[in-house]
């Protein structure tokens, strides 16, 4: 590996079975052009023969990184295990699933990130691997922006099947909290960084094709609804949402939950985020903050009700 900041761009690769998908995103990434780069692969528990030919693969590649980690960290601890191996300005995340779109995609993030210095970190257009259409399963914005999927824009958040972010924010934030293990970490990620004064960008002009591979993938009838509303309501709480704001989003919660069969989850979620709540301190955010989110954000989703319609009903598949 090269030495610590001599180099422009850590990517990291978290990897659980689904080995054709991770030795493509290896290899997407192995190829890029224009830019010093080392590649770090975290297996999170892949069976041992799984585990055998991605280490096959990668066996002699000096730009390739590979960790066994002993039990799956999921995708917050996980990216956290791989970042402290590395030490580029620019930390890239691919999901395992996902390809950059051409050879100079990643040169192109790192350009993005060193032209405007307050950037924490930029998200990357994510598009179906087949067809070339936005995967709309990863679009974290607000839908009246996916219009502009093209274009770029401030943004409240970034989407962690393709996103770069600089070294000297991650660091200043903490990384990801792995209290998370799955889901709403970037996001968790950006209001923090948000609250530092530094901001999150989209950039349509920078993409990566996603497979949207099933294998390994946590269903809404399975632990991922859990994830979702537990994490959701912590994050809020850290953030300094008041517990009535709270409520009205655990109740959208709980309604689109019993009318999916899913009731049980969303009821197992709410004592498990104020457990998480119960070892944090509530901060919330800085006046600047809070109208960089308005600006970004919530101008772009309407009142409430139209809010947690987005949110939440659209989700789900209605019965």
């Amino acid at each position: 590996m090269s030495s610590v900041g001599d180099y422009d761009a850590d990517v990291l690769i978290l990897a659980l079975d689904r080995v054709a998908e991770t030795l493509a995103a290896i290899a997407s990434a192995r190829v890029q052009a224009g830019v010093r780069k080392q590649v770090i692969v975290v297996d999170q528990g892949s069976r041992p023969e799984n585990f055998s030919r991605i280490a096959d693969a990668v066996a002699g590649c000096a730009d390739v990184t590979l960790l066994r980690s002993k039990k799956n960290l999921g995708v917050a601890g996980g990216r956290n295990l791989a970042a402290a191996q590395g030490g580029a300005r620019v930390i890239v995340a691919l999901d395992n699933d996902a390809e950059f779109f051409d050879a100079h995609t990643l040169a192109r993030a790192v350009a993005a990130l060193d032209a405007e210095p307050d950037l924490a970190a930029i998200g990357f257009r994510i598009v179906t691997h087949g067809t070339g259409a936005d995967d709309l399963s990863s679009w974290g914005y607000p839908q009246a922006l996916l219009p502009r999927a093209g274009e770029n824009f401030d943004a409240a958040t970034f989407v962690g099947a393709g996103h770069a972010i600089r070294r000297q924010a991650w660091e200043q934030v903490g990384g990801y909290d792995s209290r998370l293990f799955f889901c709403w970490e970037e996001f968790d990620f950006s209001l923090a960084a948000i609250a530092l004064g530094w901001r999150i960008r989209y950039r349509g002009d920078i993409v990566v094709r996603h497979k949207v591979s099933a294998e390994a993938r946590h269903l809404w009838s399975g632990t991922r609804w859990f994830f979702f509303v537990r994490n959701r309501l912590y994050v809020g709480r850290k953030h300094g949402a008041t517990w009535g704001a709270l409520a009205v989003r655990y109740g959208a919660y709980l309604l689109r939950g019993a009318r999916n069969g899913l009731l049980w989850p969303t009821l197992r979620a709410l004592p498990a985020a104020i457990g998480m709540m119960a070892r944090t301190t509530s901060r919330a955010l800085p006046a600047a903050a809070a109208a960089y989110l308005r600006r970004t954000d919530v101008a772009h989703r309407g009142s409430l009700t139209t809010r947690l319609r987005q949110e939440v009903l659209a989700l789900l598949p209605s019965k």
